[in-house]
């Protein structure tokens, strides 16, 4: 008997599980006829779609949708909607769904080690032609792989530039990325071989700072007077911040700002800019309702956790919005105390310290909605300790953000 089998990361929660079905008004709608007792992700296409109209219109540049961030086609096509016609795919399986999916987009392989089967397919099978890169290894490994070795005419080639290690809340800056030293060698290697080569940075996921791509094009600024080569591309990667419960931003233009006067310095008039935002495109547009099935003190033990949509309430802290939803019930306390939660599976590392600030007198059989979950929620989900099943439905309320039912002092806890 062959026991052998694939298991498919990028696989659509709508596919995996079983849908509600229609789309419903809100999450209190959905609760009320279905009163769960599974994990349902609420989908919010239309805030996804105005998200990504808002982010080109304020950007300069060409906007690359981060795939790894959230791949769910309802969501794809939501940003599809507002306007996105580029994809940065790190992965054959996100190019093939994006090109499945829809087959005149731009699609950047933006991973820096790839396999090299993966390089072949992307560009015979899937018509990818930008790639990213940090060593000479890649740069050999994509020239032999395309069979582009002196043929100028449609490869993209990227070199990916190391930063220090900054203030982003999740640093980046330990596996990817070649020295400024080695960042000038790479782009005079690879020039030769391109028809447009460009440097790329990442300063980090969720980062606060604006000042943090200030520095990072002054880094750029840098390698290109060293490498002395021409350049068509500056893509300055994701990382642009949303809004979480004690952790509040400041507007994203003053982001785009810093990256526009940076961008401006470089002097490469001729250049195109690049961003490659996820995060900032979708965390508001899904929720997952989760139902809690025990209170001991003040920890409540829910039937979702770190190893399903909650990873980054983990070990990273994250502290998302809640609020607590209790149809045809008594009216939940007004007071509101900071609960932690635990996850439905046996291992005691499935905690969330939070504080998450919920009604008083919340109780086993009581459900609650987590917001800003619409970045590396679902697509974090995994099958331990057999906790897989959840539902995928469609709600068409606003976001449920970080400001809804938290107090200053909430917050400031």
């Amino acid at each position: 008997m062959n026991l052998s089998r694939i298991r498919a990361a990028v696989t659509p929660l709508a596919r995996r599980f079983p849908a509600v079905g229609a789309s419903l008004p809100t999450a209190e709608a959905l609760i009320a006829r279905e009163r769960p007792e599974e994990p349902v992700h609420c989908l919010r296409p239309a805030a996804a779609a105005a998200a990504a109209r808002d982010f080109i219109a304020s950007f300069g540049g060409t906007v690359l949708y981060a795939v790894k961030c959230n791949p769910e086609p309802a969501m794809l096509r939501a940003l599809r909607a507002g306007g996105v016609e580029h994809f940065d795919c790190a992965s054959i399986s996100e190019i093939a769904l994006v090109r499945q999916m829809f087959p005149e987009a731009a699609i950047h392989f933006m991973h820096p080690i790839k396999a090299r089967g993966a390089i072949r397919a992307a560009w015979a099978q899937h018509g990818v032609r930008d790639f990213v890169l940090d060593s000479t290894e890649e740069l050999a490994k994509i020239l032999a792989e395309t069979g582009a070795v002196g043929m100028n005419g449609a490869l993209g080639l990227i070199v990916r530039l190391a930063l220090p290690k900054g203030g982003a809340v999740l640093d980046l800056s330990g596996k990817f990325g070649a020295s400024a030293e080695q960042a000038a060698r790479l782009l005079r290697a690879a020039r030769p071989h391109a028809a447009r080569l460009g440097i790329s940075f990442h300063v980090g996921s969720q980062c606060l700072d604006p000042l943090a791509w200030r520095a990072a094009l002054d880094e750029v600024a840098e390698v290109v007077r060293r490498a002395s080569v021409a350049i068509e591309v500056i893509d300055v990667g994701g990382g642009f911040p949303v809004a979480y419960p004690g952790m509040e931003p400041v507007p994203l233009g003053a982001y785009l700002a810093e990256i526009e006067e940076g961008f401006e310095r470089l002097g490469l008039p001729d250049a195109e800019l690049w961003a490659e935002p996820g995060r900032a495109l979708v965390a508001g547009a899904g929720s997952v309702v989760v139902q809690v099935q025990h209170r001991r003190g003040e920890a409540l033990y829910i039937n979702d956790g770190v190893f399903g949509s909650l990873a980054d309430a983990g070990v990273l802290g994250f502290r998302y919005p809640v609020r607590l939803i209790r149809p045809g019930g008594p009216e939940p306390s007004r007071q509101e105390i900071g609960f932690s939660f635990f996850g439905p599976t046996c291992d005691s590392a499935d905690a969330m310290r939070g504080p998450f600030f919920l009604p008083a007198d919340a109780a086993e059989g009581d459900w609650i909605e987590i917001g800003q979950l619409g970045a590396y929620g679902a697509c974090l989900r995994t099958g331990f300790n057999g906790f897989d099943r959840a539902r995928l439905v469609e709600v068409q309320d606003a976001p449920f953000v970080a400001s809804l039912g938290y107090t200053r002092a909430a917050l400031a806890a």
